[in-house]
């Protein structure tokens, strides 16, 4: 492996591959524990997981399940070799049904299911879908097909909700608007949905283009997400290059001197069995992916180039070891390793 402050990245090995298409295929068709985001208008409505969701009932949580088939769709297709691919395709043959798929779609025709995962769940099922698009094996195209109508009701959720959407949420964890806005952005591009990504450009500039000097209150006890970094990664992708490095000069004048210095120091988690204080470890590998794509849309020879693979580095290499050993994080953490290393 490389020195922290080399450009060089671990690869994406086949053996990683199939450690992280392992660990995903043990939790996505996990059913309990699990943590439901279900409003009950009635004792008609207290259902089982399985029964509300039949794609997305596993990995302790729906968002998780869902960015846990991200994975698998992610490492099918830049891994094709791995010994779980087999498992993986048969999945989702499995799991991406025309009847399936319209038993989540309908579930967000319930008044009370409004809110519903907004705007993590959202964002990474769109995710999901931009994933489906950019495979080239003829089954990807029958799966994104068959998970398209529920990409479009997310899709039009953002549509609906940002316009009124008057502030931004700086938190860091699901309810982040910048993340919501990255990932969007992803789908957009893949779909080539026009609206959509004019829309979640504007409202990336409507709420940060003013933000300078950023203090980085960072990390909370239970931050997965970067608020800082994730703003940066969002307006990285809202903005043309040279407006891009115009703003963050602003936001980051420091840099130089790695301040602030929270942002290059690596989050200590005291214990990976609870499930809040785990988030850290997501933070860690959450910054790496903010800090590599910064670096590798830099300049050659740019501070921001050196310094963000190297922050990078370090925090990948803080927490990579740890994606798998207790539920609390082996049921979502290798996704925020696959978008660090990919």
């Amino acid at each position: 492996m490389s020195s922290p402050s080399t450009e060089r990245f671990p690869v994406l090995t086949v053996e990683t591959a199939g450690r992280f298409a392992a660990i995903a295929l043990g939790h996505v068709g996990r059913e309990f524990p699990n943590k439901l985001d279900h409003v009950m208008d009635g004792p008609q409505d207290a259902l089982t997981p399985r029964a509300l969701h039949p794609v997305f009932f596993g990995s302790y949580d729906w968002h998780s399940c869902v960015h846990g088939y991200w994975l698998l769709a992610r490492l099918l297709r830049l891994r094709p070799d791995m010994a779980e691919a087999g498992a993986v395709r048969a999945l989702f043959d499995e799991a991406f049904t025309p009847a399936k798929v319209a038993v989540e779609t309908a579930y967000l025709d319930r008044p009370a299911s409004r809110g519903f995962e907004r705007p993590y769940g959202w964002a990474w099922l769109l995710m999901l879908a931009a994933e489906l698009r950019r495979g080239d094996a003829p089954e990807f195209a029958g799966w994104s097909e068959t998970l398209a109508p529920l990409a479009e009701a997310f899709a039009d959720r953002f549509k609906a909700f940002l316009p009124k959407a008057t502030y931004p949420v700086r938190a860091g964890a699901h309810t982040n608007t910048a993340f919501g806005l990255r990932l969007g952005m992803e789908y957009a591009r893949a779909a080539g949905d026009a609206g959509l990504d004019a829309l979640l450009s504007a409202k990336a500039r409507e709420w940060y283009a003013a933000d300078v000097d950023c203090q980085a209150w960072e990390p909370s006890g239970d931050d997965f997400l970067s608020p800082a970094l994730v703003e940066a990664e969002c307006m990285r992708a809202a903005l043309p290059a040279d407006d891009f490095a115009e703003w963050f000069g602003r936001f980051l004048p420091r840099l130089e001197a790695r301040q602030p210095q929270t942002l290059f120091q690596p989050a200590t988690v005291s214990d990976r069995s609870d499930g809040k204080i785990a988030h850290l470890d997501g933070l860690n590998l959450s910054r790496a992916w903010c800090w590599r794509g910064l670096a590798e849309a830099a300049p050659a020879g740019s501070a921001l180039r050196g310094i963000g693979f190297e922050a990078a580095r370090v925090h990948l290499d803080a927490s990579l070891p740890h994606v798998a050993g207790d539920y609390m994080g082996e049921h979502w953490l290798a996704s925020f390793a696959l978008l660090a290393l990919t």
